[in-house]
């Protein structure tokens, strides 16, 4: 599809045209193809959509862009009105959530229900080492410009017990061009208080009583699963369960227990206590 001129990758399940459907962002590095494996299993419950954001995987990747929060949480809202979505059940990971919470603060009446992943609130967050890398000037050029594919797949072994499947790992480094390069750093740089963005979402959000399931591997080293039960801040009767053997991509390295939670989710609403599992 074409979305404000930027021309991108669509990839979608279930049954067409339905104005309700599950919505998968992706985060950095990453695209729609994070949710190949998922896309079909949560299709089979309701419509389900992926695309890759601006600068992201097969995405156009215009300079004009902005990157910032605000811009990215704009290009999901003008995105499901193409698609003819008028409510949807975000599925979030990684800096999609941020982008993702940023358009459901902005648009709260179309949020059916959200999933996240490894991501969400950030609240009393400081950004992890490598953003802030990213975010420093000179230091974020010269990491990207040295980054290889070897080095590539020995940052991600890093709080990851499981192992991430090696075609996984190749197909995020083939997409990881000068572009999307810049395009990270650019992201990165326009947050400078993600704990202040998220007590926003918060102030929006809370009260609202939007169904939440959250998903998180406890050996994420980027954010602490600490944070996975402060969700509960803005969708107090969220699901919260922790995978013990998973780091930040627990769809990639435990891609069986993340569908049986989201589809066992989309269908029943389903909302229970804490759980560690």
């Amino acid at each position: 599809m074409i979305v404000d001129g930027i021309r991108t990758v669509v990839r979608e399940a279930g049954p067409a045209g339905d104005e309700e459907a599950v919505v998968f962002v992706h985060g950095s590095p990453g695209s729609s193809a994070d949710w190949e494996a998922l896309l079909p299993a949560a299709g089979a419950v309701r419509r389900a959509v992926a695309w890759d954001a601006p600068g992201f995987g097969q995405a156009d990747r215009p300079e004009s862009f902005p990157h910032t929060l605000a811009a990215h949480a704009a290009f999901i809202g003008a995105a499901l009105n193409a698609l003819g979505i008028q409510r949807a059940h975000l599925v979030l990971h990684d800096v999609g959530g941020l982008w993702g919470l940023a358009w459901a603060a902005s648009e709260p009446e179309r949020l059916a229900s959200v999933t996240l992943i490894n991501t969400g609130l950030l609240l009393d967050y400081r950004w992890h080492l490598l953003a802030r890398i990213w975010r420093a000037r000179a230091l974020g050029e010269a990491f990207m410009a040295t980054t290889t594919r070897p080095g590539f797949r020995m940052l991600l072994r890093r709080g990851n017990p499981r192992g991430l499947p090696r075609e996984f790992v190749d197909r995020m480094y083939g997409d990881f061009d000068a572009a999307t390069r810049r395009a990270v750093l650019r992201l990165y740089r326009s947050v400078d208080d993600p704990a202040g963005e998220a007590e926003r979402v918060v102030d929006v959000l809370r009260g609202r009583d939007v169904p939440g399931l959250v998903l998180w591997g406890l050996h994420d080293p980027y954010v602490s699963p600490r944070l996975a039960a402060r969700q509960r801040e803005a969708f107090p009767a969220a699901r919260v369960v922790l995978l013990p053997d998973s780091g930040h991509w627990p769809f990639a390295d435990d891609p069986g227990r993340v569908e049986r939670e989201l589809t066992a989710f989309l269908r029943a609403g389903r909302r229970a206590p804490y759980a560690r599992v």
